[in-house]
């Protein structure tokens, strides 16, 4: 099947499928349809255990209609393409992609919203406008991404904060993933020494930590070269340190 909105039979077979306990994939299997078009589908309407059909369908109907009465003028996020509905189906795409990563889902559609502003920053009030969330859902939203290093804050010539996503953040979370994996190591050691380094289990955990270094080294590594490279300016040619002719 091509692509498109979900139709409500759709909604109704995703509904049936969720009841049966099938996977995202296999109810995406049996409509042809992405995996990831039956994961935005459910996790924008309640989720598995509360998805239903009839209401899924309306919220969208309501959705598409606030989308054509746009926003009120002067509180645009960001400009728009050509094609609205693909920049909104990338969005969606790429906060699903966050929140398989382990970011909370508001969490992510707020990152989201931040990679995808044409101006590079955006508001607390516009983000509340673009996303149709509450302040105290930003507020709790940016708070995390402050904590991870994702996002930094400044004000603009009104006294407003405004959030911008560092250009870092790829290499911060890179590093910060290294990390986690290196205490992941470091933990697993803790338990050889406990359960006797000639145990089964402790030559699963040594298996474990040898594993975990090897990745770590090689991400943080990797991280720093990838780094040098981008930031690295490209030296001038010979011929352009040439004076000009007269």
């Amino acid at each position: 099947m091509a692509g498109g909105r979900l139709t409500q039979q759709e909604r109704q077979q995703i509904a049936l499928g969720l009841a049966d306990d099938l996977a995202y994939a296999e109810i995406a299997r049996r409509l042809e349809r992405p995996t990831s078009t039956i994961t935005r589908e459910v996790d924008r309407n309640g989720g598995p255990l509360a998805y239903r059909a009839d209401l899924a369908h309306r919220a969208t109907e309501r959705r598409a209609r606030r989308r054509k009465q746009g926003p009120p003028p002067g509180q645009a996020v960001r400009g728009r393409g050509p094609d609205d509905e693909a920049v909104r189906e990338y969005e969606e795409t790429f906060t699903t992609l966050l929140m398989g990563q382990g970011l909370p889902r508001m969490t992510a559609r707020v990152l989201t919203c931040l990679f995808t502003a044409d101006t590079g920053s955006v508001t607390a009030a516009e983000l509340v406008q673009r996303l149709q969330i509450s302040p105290a859902s930003v507020s709790k939203a940016i708070a995390f991404l402050e904590t991870q290093g994702l996002i930094r804050r400044e004000r603009d010539e009104r006294r407003r904060e405004r959030y911008f996503v560092d250009e870092d953040v790829w290499y911060q979370s890179t590093i910060a993933a290294a990390h986690g994996i290196a205490q992941v190591a470091a933990t697993a050691r803790q338990g050889v020494t406990v359960l006797g380094r000639t145990s089964p289990a402790a030559t699963r955990l040594e298996n474990i930590a040898r594993f975990s270094d090897f990745i770590s080294e090689s991400m943080l590594r990797a991280a720093e070269q990838v780094r040098e490279v981008l930031h690295t300016k490209p030296a001038p040619s010979p011929q352009d340190a040439l004076p000009d002719a007269d």
